[in-house]
């Protein structure tokens, strides 16, 4: 049977957003501002490319639906967070995100900083709450933990921001893009393994795949920055070099940093090799991340 994407993709959309939804608090519960701040962040729009991971690699193994739902719901909760935080003043300083007004825009700079705060802690009670093993749930915070913090995502956002103005080497772009970037996307694929319960070698191969996605992801955002429009992109377009920030194309220039997502997309199909017709879906996925417009 041909594997439909259009279709997976839009159960999957649907799942991921339902997982979120159940394991948000209630706008109506106290306080309501700070949950209806969270709601607003996490459940407003966006590509859903974390949880849809998790899914994908799920499918390689023998994953209960409830275990990976939490997962999924648990890291899109961290890029929310990510986002949010992101955005502030004292960090990127934006006004539009996926379309609509940022979270301090929306609401004001404290009550978007504890919906990061919030959200961060919220995805931890997610993944303790969920049925897997204890082995298991310990993993799968360990995972996410490590791609969040200053060894990952975090630390990643930190040399960003160091960066600004500076000259920086294509080996150094390429570390904290792995870091910003590469780290929750590789979590979310290592984490979709994991709720699988696949062996070492099979984790070592996704790992492969999933570190050369999140380097794809970030060379075709720095892409889409340079050459699109912001109605386009639902946040500011060409922000980063008007911000004097490093990207592959202020390095390297357009057609290497086009080249290099290809090449990289490459990298990623090849890892999958062994598994078959049953990664469908993640090579689907990756050939999303690299076309995408947006």
């Amino acid at each position: 049977m041909t594997f439909d994407f259009g279709v997976w993709l839009q159960a999957g959309s649907a799942r991921a957003e339902t997982a979120l939804d159940l394991r948000l608090d209630s706008a109506q519960l106290l306080p309501q501002r700070l949950h209806e701040a969270m709601r607003y962040a996490a459940q407003g729009g966006g590509k859903r490319i974390r949880p849809l991971l998790v899914f994908a690699a799920g499918e390689l193994g023998k994953s209960k639906p409830e275990v990976l739902d939490a997962a999924a719901a648990a890291i899109e909760m961290i890029h929310a967070y990510s986002l949010v935080h992101d955005d502030l003043p004292c960090m990127d300083d934006d006004d539009l995100r996926r379309g609509r007004p940022t979270v301090h825009k929306a609401f004001d700079e404290a009550t978007a900083l504890l919906v990061g705060d919030a959200l961060q802690t919220k995805a931890f009670e997610v993944l303790v709450a969920t049925k897997g093993t204890a082995e298991m749930r310990l993993s799968l915070i360990g995972e996410l933990s490590k791609a969040s913090g200053s060894l990952g995502m975090a630390g990643g956002q930190a040399i960003d921001l160091e960066s600004v103005g500076q000259k920086i080497d294509l080996t150094a772009l390429k570390q904290m893009h792995a870091m910003k970037t590469g780290a929750l996307l590789s979590c979310a694929v290592r984490m979709g393994a994991i709720a699988a319960e696949l062996d070492a070698t099979a984790l070592t191969q996704l790992t492969q795949y999933s570190t050369a996605l999140g380097l794809a992801f970030q060379v075709v955002d720095d892409v889409l920055d340079a050459t699109a429009d912001s109605q386009t992109l639902g946040k500011t377009a060409g922000k980063d070099a008007a911000d004097d920030k490093p990207t592959y194309v202020t390095l390297m220039g357009l057609e290497y940093a086009q080249n290099q997502a290809k090449e990289l997309q490459a990298h990623a199909l090849d890892s999958l090799a062994s598994f078959g017709p049953k990664a469908d879906a993640l090579r689907a996925l990756a050939r999303l991340v690299v076309e995408r417009t947006h």
